[in-house]
Order: structure tokens, then sequence, then C-alpha cells
């Protein structure tokens, strides 16, 4: 089978096409024959090198999650699933192949009504920003703010946090158009990427959902009203400054929190209920899988170029 590698870490240029034996499921796991794989902020960070001192090596195949049909299962896993048109967490890589395998715990079945592609834009982002407005404890009335709402994970925090009943939805993003279809998506509010506001937006939030990460985060932390709550749910800015825990201690008397969270947290069940539910609800139109192109599987580099140059509203689907 075909796949794709990263042959060197850095620029794009550095994936290649490779070929594989085809691959065999083991025990408690399914061969998925992949129709999509979704291109996510995290497999451009690992490609780039800037991970690689949590153990990613060269050669490494990225890619954490695909959508296709289930045509072998392993020792222990149920035949029925032989045949079913699946959703599937490969983890922290294994999806920009052909043929993917996957842990019968982590497959979550999909509506005949949703395709492939737009299950690989929600099952992942969605849980994120599902259990990330949960461990913000978002309540309906409350005001939030999403920073880097442009992505896969930003867009399904907008909708989650608009069908919650929040007061206001605020995002960042990088050009009016893109503000335009935030808009579209729930969003009542638009600021530029240094958080500078358009017409009435909130002072202040209290919620803030924060995707970016990076130098400027403490400015987004003054954003918070009192007692507000601060979740970072990605780094595609990279590390917050060393003086960030100095930064809250100067606004002690707010009483604000600032927490990191990662789907990890979450146990098989739980996330895949909640994928359940999401699929469920784009079949049924009240939720928006917004993918911005579909490329072929050898055209990962394209993908990544697109990535590190900012011009991506939602996900690339790679194709096989």
């Amino acid at each position: 089978m075909k796949a794709v590698s990263i042959r060197e870490f850095g620029r794009p240029e550095g994936l290649a096409v490779i070929d594989l034996p085809a691959p065999v499921p083991a025990a408690g796991e399914v061969l998925i024959a992949t129709e999509a794989t979704g291109v996510g902020g995290v497999d451009a960070a690992i490609r780039s090198g800037a991970m690689s001192a949590y153990g990613f090596t060269e050669g490494h195949i990225p890619g954490g999650e695909v959508a296709g049909t289930v045509i072998a299962v392993g020792d222990g896993v149920d035949a029925s699933w032989t045949g079913r048109r699946v959703w599937g967490a490969t983890g922290t890589g294994g999806g920009y192949v052909e043929q993917a395998i996957v842990p019968v715990t982590e497959v979550v079945p999909l509506p005949a009504d949703l395709s492939a592609a737009d299950a690989v834009t929600l099952g992942s982002a969605g849980v994120v920003a599902h259990f990330g407005l949960a461990h913000a404890h978002f309540a309906p009335g409350e005001t939030v703010l999403i920073r880097g709402a442009a992505g896969s994970i930003g867009i399904m925090a907008v909708q989650l946090a608009a069908h919650g009943s929040a007061a206001a939805v605020a995002v960042t993003t990088s050009s009016a158009d893109r503000g335009r279809r935030l808009r579209k998506l729930g969003a009542t509010h638009v600021l530029d990427r240094s958080g500078n506001a358009d017409g009435d937006a909130p002072a202040g939030y209290d919620v803030v959902i924060d995707v970016a990460a990076g130098e400027h985060l403490p400015a987004f932390l003054d954003r918070l009203n009192p007692n507000g709550r601060m979740v970072v749910v990605g780094a595609v800015a990279g590390r917050p400054p060393a003086n960030l825990g100095t930064h809250m201690m100067a606004a002690f008397q707010k009483s604000l929190s600032f927490a990191t969270f990662s789907a990890a947290t979450v146990t098989p069940a739980d996330r895949n209920a909640t994928r359940a539910e999401h699929f469920a609800a784009a079949g049924r139109g009240e939720i928006q899988a917004v993918v911005h192109e579909h490329l072929p599987l050898d055209q990962a580099v394209l993908a990544h170029q697109k990535m590190d140059a900012g011009e991506v509203f939602g996900r690339i689907v790679l194709t096989p």
C-alpha cells in the first residue's frame, strides 16, 4: 500500500510517498480501507521537528484520524465490524495510509448520511472543542472568546458555544473573509489576531478557549472577567512566555483560572459517545463540517504547504 512518511524533519518537502506491505490487524484491532484522512495542526508540528523531544523520529507516518470501511478484524474483535463504514483514531500517527490499523476501542460507526471527509473533519476536533468548553465550566449566558477560530477545533468550538446559548461568541482570526464565515457558523463578534475588536464586542469574557497559545497568550488572559477561565486546547503558535505565572499572579484579585486540556484525559467511551453525537448532529444539518479542500494522499506535501502558509479554513482532507 501507499503511505506518506516524514523523510526529513523541517519543511513540507520532507514528506515522501513510500510503499509498505499491507498491514494485518492484531488482537483488538481493525483494518480500515481509508477513504479520508484528516490533516491536523499536530501533523504539521510533528513534521516540522518541533515535537521530536516527545519521541517522534524521522520515518514517522503522520495522521491521527481516518474514515473508511473495515476490511479485516483481529482476534477478539466482533466479526460484524467487517464491512461497516467507520471513523477511527490512529493516535499520534499512522493515518496517511491507504489502509489503517486502529484499535477497535477507537472506532465509531458512521451514519449513512455522513461522508468520510466530514467525519475526519469533526471526529477529533469536536471532542477537543466539546470537552474544552466543559473543562472551562462554560454555562449558558456566558461570554466566550475563541482564539484561533479558523481551524477545525475553533470552528467546532464556535458552533458548540453558540448552540450552548452563549451570550456572545467572539473569535480571533486573520481576515475579514474568515470573520464573515465564522459569523455564519455562530460567531457574534470578530477580533483580529491581536484581539482588536469590531464595534461593540465585549470588553471581557467569562471563558477563553485558546487554540494558539504562543507569546501573546497573556494578552488574552487579560481579557477574562473576574472568575473567568482560560483553557488552552492547542499550541499552534508555540509555547507561552516563561513569565506566564507572574502575569497571572499580577491579576490575583480577579480570581482567574488557567488550564490546559488534552483529549487523552477523556475515556475512550466518553470520546466515542461525543463523536457519535456530533456525527448524528452533522447528518441532521445541526453542525457543519468545514472541509477546506480534498487532496490526493500523494499530495500531502501541498497540504502541509497550505497549512504552513496559514491558508486553511477548516480542515484539509487527504484521499487515497
